[in-house]
Parts: C-alpha cells; structure tokens; sequence
C-alpha cells in the first residue's frame, strides 16, 4: 500500500493501541473486614490508653533515690547500717543549713532565733503541716560555731521514716522540707544561709529529676515532631507515629508504677527519664521503619491493605529482633548488684516492648484507615516511580560498590583513631556536688562548709566492730590520715559540760561515729575509708566500716564488678540472637565486631568532649555500663535493619548486589531513625545532671557514628568484601556472589 493510501487517522489508531496497552488504575475498595479490624484495634489502644495515662502520671510518686538503698544487703557499708538501726530509735537525714556573714551579737540572736523557729516553719502545699512534723522526735536545732568565728552551723534531723509519705498534692516531701527552710532564711538581713548535707543535696535531686515529668517529656516530643516533619515533610504523617509512641510510653509507664509500687521493681528519677526517651525513640524508630517499607510497598501494590500486609511481613522480623536485642540487653541489667541498675533492666525492658507492641498494631490500623491521602503532598500512588532508588543513597551504594576497600579502610581508620582516646575516659566517680551541671544552693552551701569546717562534717562514717575492743578500733581510727575525731555512740543523753556517757554496747558490738577532713563524697574521703578498713582488718576482722563515705566506694566496686560480668553476658545474648535472625555465624561475628569498635570510638570522643568542650570533671563509675548497653543494644538495631534486608535482596540478586540494594532503599530511614534516637537522648543534657547529661551525649554522638559511617559504610564494605560467605553456614553461601 502506498502512502497515500495509508488511513488518515492511524496515528491516532496506533496511539489509542498504545494506550489500550498500559493498564488503567482502578479504586480499590477497602475489605470491610480489614477496615472493621484496624478500627477495633484503634478503639483497644484508646480504651487502654484511658487506663493507663493516670496511672503514667503518678510514676514520681513511686521514686526512690537514696543510694544507700540501691546496695546488697552483702556489701560492707549494708551491714554497718542494717546494725546501726540497733544504736539509735531513727534513722535520720541530716540537713545542714549553713549560715555566713557579719556575725555580731545582733546577727548571732537572729542566727539562734532561726534555729529556734525552724521546726515552726510552715510547709506550702503541705496541708497545714510544719517542718518539726518531719524531724526526728526530740531533735534539737541550734547554731554551732566554726573555729574560725565566721560561719555557723546548723544539724536540722529530717526523719527518714516520715518523708516516706508524699505530701496532699503528691510531690515529695523533701525537697518542700528543705525549700521551707531555705526560704525562712531568706529575709534574715546580715546572714546569708545555705542548706547543704545529705537532706540538701537529696532535695535538688529530687528537683532535678522532677523535670523528667515536664521539661524533658514536653521537649523530647517537640523534637521528634520538627524531625518528623522535616523527614516525610507532610503535615499529617508526622502525628501518627509520634501519638502511637505517646501511648506506648503512656503503657509502660502505667506497668512500671504498678510494679513499683508493690515494691516488685525499684525506679528512681534516673530510670524514669531514660524510659521517656527510650520509649520515644525506639517507638519513632520502629515507626520510621514500618511507614518507609509500607510507602515502597504502595508503589508496587494497588489495595493499601495489602501493601500494609506485606510490609509488617518485611518489617516484622527486624522490629521483632531490634525489640529483643534491646529488651535483653537491658534484662541483663539484672546480674548488677546495684538495684539502681537492676531497676533498669526490667523498666527498660518494659518500655521497648510496649513500643514494638504498639507500633505494630496501631500505627498499622491508623496507616490503613486513613489510606494513602496522608502522605500528602507527597503521595505514593500505585506503579509510580520510588524516588528512593534514584536519590543520594543510590550514589553512597556506588560509592562503596565501586572503592570498597578504601571506603572500609577509611572508616575503620577514623574510628580506631577516636578508641584510641577511651583509655583516658575518667570513670572514677563523681562526688554528689560533682553530679550538677550548675550550682544549686546544696553545692554552695557544701563549699562554704568545707571553707569553716571539716568537710566531712554532718556526713560522718560508722565504724562497726568488737566491744572488747573498742579503745584499739578508736585509736586505729583516729591514727589514720585523713580522719578528725571519732567516739562512740554514748549510752545516754550527751549533757554539755558533764562527762561523756559510757559506750553503748548492743551484742557485743560498738558503734564509733569518725569525722573526715575531706567531703565525704570526695575521691580522697573514699581513698580513707579503704584505707581505714586495711587497718582495722589488722584489729579485727569483724570491724566494719560504713557511712555515706563508705556506700559510694561500695557502689563504684560494685560497678567494677557488673563492668566484668555484665558486658561479656550482654555480647553473647546478642550475638546468638543475630545468629538465629540471620542464620549465620560469620555475619554477627561481623556485625558485633563493627559495633564494639564503634561503642570504643564513642568512649573516645566522651573523653575529648567532656574535658576539652563541655567542661566536665569526670564520669561516674556507672557510666561506661550504661553506655555499652544503650550503645551496643541501640547500635546493633540499624545493622539489624540493614542485615534483614541484605539478606532478603542477596536471595534474589546476590550478595553483593543485595547489599548495595539494602542500603539504597534502607539508608533514608535508617539515618532518619538515628537522627531520631540521638535526639531523643541528647535531651537528657536539658537536666541539670552530669551523669544524664554525659549518657545524653554519648548515646547521641554514638547513634549517629553507627548510623552514618558504620552501618552506611563498614557494615556495606565489610560484607561485599567478604562476599556470600559472610553468611556461613547457611545456604545462602552457595547462591549468587
């Protein structure tokens, strides 16, 4: 046929073939069954959600802060108090109030008038109640003088007993006891005065961690959100998996203050703020997950109950795994001697299996019945393109596809550079005016002490031991370096001017009170005690020696020893749950390896960052434990993230082409869900604690080197150079290279 006798119209023919060919998008309507399910379950979650909240919000009520509580009843320190209680009818807290300034008759009158009055002051919010409501029965208050003639000092006895119960509103009656005071001082013209002790310091604390329900939740959800909404840059995604991680903080919370208060698990203000942030974190992280693996999976799936049920299948096993990694690895906690560590074992654990829970049930019903319109403006419509395989984490697989070695060379070189610097972290401890990042009144005031008088003073040791033998352990005592006087408990009242009573004998034991020159929370204080415990083993072997002095050095002992058993235990756990996920034994070798050097490369930077740019005078002991759990447990979640998926493309393309696959559509969630954690934890700096504040930075500093060189880079380099035997001995080893 020529030309000219072809069909006008045939390019218009050919054209509507063509069109006939590409196939046309129908609405799929949601199964009434699938949509009935995913609301029942909305409806669940907002039923315990009901329940639970109330209960989240009284967590405070059930802290317990008193370090001497979180010890063995076996450590020394233990025992000396547990037969002191046989001494003295109560178990006091002392305050120390601490008065300075021009000390004429006039302003010495008023010194004595406030120490007269103290026991009248009226507590605010405390029903009516005043401060000789809480002392010990009998207690006497009174100025006594310094040997310089320039400050005063003031015993206030705080019975230990009766602050037990909170007060009307449900705040601690502590910290209200001692804000009493300081603020009946304030008007006192010509004296300034401070409340430092134990009371004191005990009382900031419980202001510190007091923000947990306030200033650290409200800020951690704020930057979650921003982040959120930077990463799907939708107005509406963002909500869903920040409310669902609000309702299983709101499960936990509600879990762990039932079991706290029947005593079946111990919480402090420490614990509590870690379970805000992790639970955030973990939850957002998991969130992450899910959604990034159910918006690829829209692409490719027209019903969006179907693209939701295949992506919980992809995302199901590494959530699952991630939980467990971090559950356990907290769980292991438990083999601490410390209840301060054990209590975060199971609180920890709690959270992190309340955020898998949650985010693999509501988040998924909220997803499905709201359908794709909420990933607006950036819709995933069904057979459009994924802009996630041509973006930069494509370019990152190249990278390392095409210089491997050097990729891998270069990044194990920067992280071995920085464990270099772990080795000159200063873990030693932190004395409790140490423990602030600013200067509240109780660390004035215990620097003003230490100025006028001896610094142990109001925080004297105790020292246990035969009665037969009460004028050697004395002598022992007052012979060592380092301590003032010591004496022991009288048996009857001390009246001024008169003989000292007789020691009181209780069977057959003595109890001798020892005054030390330094701050007993100092590293010199505790040098003295195990000096002084040598020296009485010499007397006998019975003499003990406890006192605030005496805990502390008893709990960086304890940390020493969790430190050997712990991290060991903490490694192997994981190692064998990354073995059963992967089906590999070379692969967790790997993948712990990456990690561990990681968690060193972290020490390091701690190292640089607390001396050289925050400023800090140490770490305490527990820091290197709680940093190796959070760190390994957390760290190990993007490998997991990464690995699941390597493993899941290396069946279909090979190793090698599934690793750079892996990485190119995992690498935008997994660093957004390292962005996440490691701002999360970076807002435990907002409190006013060294130890929160360092752990903060750790974690954060230590997620984002997981996140950005060793899971984007080592863990990919790694595995392509070791080819398909990473997975030895699966079968897997016999597919593709």
């Amino acid at each position: 046929m020529s030309p000219a006798a072809k069909p006008k119209h045939s390019k218009k023919v050919v054209a509507k073939k063509t069109a006939a060919k590409k196939p046309k998008v129908k609405k799929v309507k949601a199964p009434k069954k699938f949509t009935f399910l995913a609301v029942a379950v909305v409806v669940i979650w907002m039923g315990i959600s009901g329940v639970a909240g109330p209960l989240f919000g009284k967590l405070s009520e059930v802290q317990e802060n008193d370090n001497a509580a979180f010890l063995p009843a076996s450590a020394e320190s233990s025992r000396v108090s547990e037969v002191a209680t046989q001494f003295t009818s109560s178990d006091s807290l002392p305050a120390l109030v601490v008065v300075t300034g021009d000390l004429t008759k006039e302003n010495l009158a008023k010194a004595n008038e406030f120490a007269a009055n103290i026991g009248t002051l009226k507590i605010e919010e405390g029903d009516g109640k005043v401060v000789a409501d809480y002392l010990v029965a009998g207690a006497k208050s009174f100025p006594i003088p310094s040997e310089d003639g320039e400050a005063l000092l003031i015993s206030v006895e705080i019975s230990a007993e009766k602050i037990v119960t909170p007060l009307p509103n449900g705040e601690p009656a502590l910290p209200a006891i001692v804000n009493t005071i300081r603020d009946g001082g304030k008007d006192i013209e010509g004296l300034t005065i401070n409340v430092t002790g134990a009371g004191g310091i005990l009382a900031d604390l419980f202001g510190a961690f007091g923000a947990i329900d306030t200033t650290l939740l409200l800020s951690t959800l704020l930057v979650v959100a921003l982040i959120l909404i930077v990463v799907y840059r939708s107005p509406l995604l963002w909500i869903f998996p920040l409310f669902s991680a609000v309702i299983a903080l709101s499960l936990s919370g509600s879990i762990v203050y039932l079991l706290a208060k029947e005593e079946i698990i111990t919480l402090n203000g420490q614990s509590q703020g870690i379970l805000s942030v992790l639970v955030i974190g973990a939850a957002t992280d998991y969130g992450l997950l899910l959604i990034a693996r159910y918006r690829e999976e829209l692409h490719l799936v027209e019903s969006r109950f179907s693209a939701m049920k295949k992506a919980l299948r992809g995302v199901f096993e590494p959530i699952v795994a991630s939980g467990a990694t971090v559950s356990v690895g907290l769980l292991v906690l438990i083999l601490s001697e410390l209840d301060a560590n054990r209590s975060l074992g199971p609180v920890g654990a709690i959270g992190v299996v309340c955020a898998v829970i949650t985010m693999l049930t509501l988040l998924p019903a909220f997803l499905v019945i709201f359908g794709r319109w909420i990933f607006w403006p950036r819709i995933p419509h069904f057979d459009s393109k994924d802009e996630k395989l041509s973006g930069i984490w494509s370019k990152v697989a190249k990278y390392v596809d095409k210089k491997t070695r050097r990729a891998g060379l270069i990044t194990g070189v920067i992280l071995l550079a920085l464990a270099g610097y772990s080795s000159q972290l200063d873990a030693s401890g932190l004395s409790q005016t140490e423990t602030f990042v600013g200067k509240p009144d109780s660390v004035v005031g215990q620097e003003v002490l230490g100025q006028h008088f001896p610094a142990g003073e109001g925080n004297p040791s105790y020292i246990v031991g035969p009665a037969d033998k009460t004028q050697e352990l004395i002598k022992v005592i007052t012979d060592t370096p380092g301590v003032g006087d010591a004496f022991p408990v009288p048996d009857g009242p001390v009246i001024p001017g008169q003989p000292l009573p007789k020691p009181k004998f209780v069977n057959n034991q003595v109890l001798i009170t020892a005054t030390l020159e330094d701050a007993a929370d100092s590293a010199e204080a505790k040098a003295t005690v195990v000096n002084l415990r040598e020296k009485l083993d010499a007397v006998s072997t019975d003499a003990l020696v406890g006192g605030f002095t005496a805990v502390n050095e008893d709990i960086a002992e304890a940390n020493a020893r969790d430190n050997r058993i712990i991290i060991p235990t903490v490694l192997v756990i994981i190692f064998l749950i990354l073995a059963l996920l992967l089906r590999s034994l070379l692969a967790p070798f790997m993948l712990i390896s990456t990690v561990v050097l990681s968690f060193a490369a972290t020490l390091g930077a701690c190292q640089l960052a607390f001396k050289y740019v925050f400023g800090f005078p140490g770490a305490d002991t527990g820091f290197p434990l709680f940093a190796f759990v959070f760190l390994v447990a957390l760290g190990i979640d993007y490998n997991i993230f990464l690995m699941t998926r390597v493993r899941e493309e290396s069946k279909k393309l090979g190793t090698r082409a599934g690793t750079l696959k892996a990485l190119t559509v995992t690498g935008g969630v997994i660093t957004s869900a390292g962005v996440v954690l490691a701002a999360t934890f970076a807002v435990l700096g907002l409190l006013p604690l060294v130890f929160l504040a360092e752990l903060g930075f750790a974690v954060a500093f230590g997620v984002l080197l997981d996140t950005i060189l060793v899971r984007s880079i080592l863990v990919p380099a790694l595995t392509i150079g070791i080819g398909k035997k990473i997975w030895w001995p699966s079968k897997l080893m016999n597919g593709k290279n």
